[in-house]
């Protein structure tokens, strides 16, 4: 699972995303440093985590 969250969204806290890291084993988990719109503000490093993640999972 893949996992980007922005560390001082108002709606969705971190520590909503805290559970995923205890219920999921293979999770990438990534906390920026942004509010809630973590893709418009961070759209590059999501795009290539998110291209990383797909393709290490041979997902097209």
């Amino acid at each position: 699972m893949l996992v980007v969250w922005g560390k001082h969204d108002a709606f969705f806290p971190e520590a909503g995303a805290e559970g995923y890291k205890k219920d999921v084993r293979d999770i990438d988990y990534n906390i920026l440093n942004t509010g809630h719109f973590a893709l418009e503000e961070e759209y590059a490093f999501i795009t290539r985590k998110m291209r990383h993640f797909l393709s290490s999972r041979n997902i097209k």
